[in-house]
């Protein structure tokens, strides 16, 4: 009997899965539904080929965990084989608590919570189910473990989960220029007093890193299509729970119970319901309940869902500055005119929105390099491209998104 399941993955090939407790991760419904959960939500809107799911980011990111883990043994770093386990479980599960599209059920179905709780409160699920083995995995996920490097690994501006996503990402959009060498940066990775480090040969590395990451944000995940669509998908759901308060909204029991309750934090912990309701979410949910609001006597609504499921998008205007007041008025104007509704029901046709992004953040738990003297320095200091003063790290960059139906 084999004692490990072989994943034929297209970004990193083979990934073995051994048997025991990270296959029963695997294995475990709350995992499965990954399967289910889109990786880049309505991103492929834009890019068709960006299908790939939440379930194959978790393998990838996992795969390098092993990769990073091997690489600090081989430097000296001591780290015991449950340690190994436990960081290997908490990488597999730490995008458990996402839903549907990823980001678009935070702030219109739930609030107050984030999709971080959630996965924890997963987590705590599945330990459960697996009679108590995540005790150390799930103390290494909420830093509560003395070995501080092995949470950085899991959650830091270089862990392993934004190592997979950057390059998987890049690989299914056909984004070339995204694309990161994961490989080089994890055997240029060290440990220096309980912080992640890298060796300074690998800054050139680490400066494509940052450059790619940068690019893959303004072109892939804040792409204004892509933006439109989630917006008018955020406003569908908005919609049909404004409705569910007069009528019957088709929806599967899932999607039902967050329609139908306000389901915030304090609901999460006190009503079981909650959680197990969001653990059967998929994006199938959403786009079934959309294919018979299309057909809802609520005009609103009709016409959101026969926009999304038809790809009839919203315009979407991008600015480095905020739209005018009287811009944005004239433009709901124009659309209680066109669809005959009023002012206030405009909110459902348009949103606002923005977003800033920089190249790199010392203050979001920096980058150091591990120099040849043996001293620390930020890669700020460290890189010639970063420590530039024409460097594309100096100060944010914002953008607005006015996003209207045609």
């Amino acid at each position: 009997m084999n004692d490990a399941k072989i994943i034929n993955d297209p970004v990193f090939g083979f990934i073995r899965i051994p048997r025991g407790l990270l296959y029963d991760i695997v294995k475990h419904p709350l995992f499965q539904r990954l399967t289910r959960i889109s990786q880049l939500g309505l991103a492929s809107v834009v890019y068709p080929g960006a299908r790939h799911t939440r379930f194959q980011h978790s393998l990838g990111a996992y795969h390098l965990m092993g990769e990073a883990l091997l690489t600090l043994r081989q430097k000296g770093q001591f780290i015991f084989d449950s340690e190994a386990e436990a960081v290997e479980a908490a990488i597999l599960m730490h995008d458990i608590g996402h839903g549907p599209f990823s980001h678009v059920l935070e702030h219109t179905l739930i609030s107050g919570i984030s999709h971080e709780d959630i996965s924890l409160m997963m987590m705590e699920q599945i330990n459960h189910d697996l009679h108590e083995q995540l005790q150390l995995a799930i103390a290494i996920f909420s830093d509560d473990y003395p070995k501080r490097f092995l949470h950085q690994l899991i959650s830091s501006q270089l862990d392993m989960d934004r190592l997979d996503y950057l390059r998987r990402d890049a690989f299914f959009t056909g984004v070339a220029e995204g694309t990161i060498g994961s490989a080089r940066i994890i055997k240029m990775l060290n440990v220096v007093d309980d912080r992640l480090v890298v060796e300074q040969k690998g800054i050139y590395s680490i400066e494509n890193y940052l450059t790619s990451r940068r690019l893959m944000y303004w072109q892939v995940y804040l792409h204004k299509t892509t933006v439109a669509y989630e917006k008018m998908l955020v406003n569908a759901l908005r919609r049909a729970k404004l409705c569910a308060k007069d009528q019957q909204v088709f929806a599967s029991p899932a999607l039902a119970f967050f329609l139908y309750n306000d389901v915030d934090e304090q609901r999460f912990h006190d009503d079981p319901e909650a959680l197990r309701n969001y653990g059967e979410l998929d994006d199938s949910d959403i786009w079934s309940a959309m294919k018979a609001w299309r057909h809802s006597d609520d005009k609103i609504l009709a016409q959101l869902a026969g926009d999304l499921l038809d790809r009839r998008l919203w315009r979407c205007e991008t600015t480095s500055e905020p739209p005018s007041p009287e811009h944005i008025e004239e433009l709901r104007k124009n659309l209680a005119e066109r669809m005959s509704i009023s002012i206030d029901d405009t909110d459902y046709l348009m949103q606002l929105v923005s977003a800033e992004k920089d190249m790199y953040s010392p203050s979001d738990d920096s980058i150091d390099i591990l120099m040849k003297d043996g001293s620390i320095a930020d890669i700020t200091q460290a890189s010639e491209l970063l420590a530039s003063p024409s460097s594309l790290s100096v100060g944010k960059v914002r953008r607005y998104y006015l996003c209207y139906s045609r």
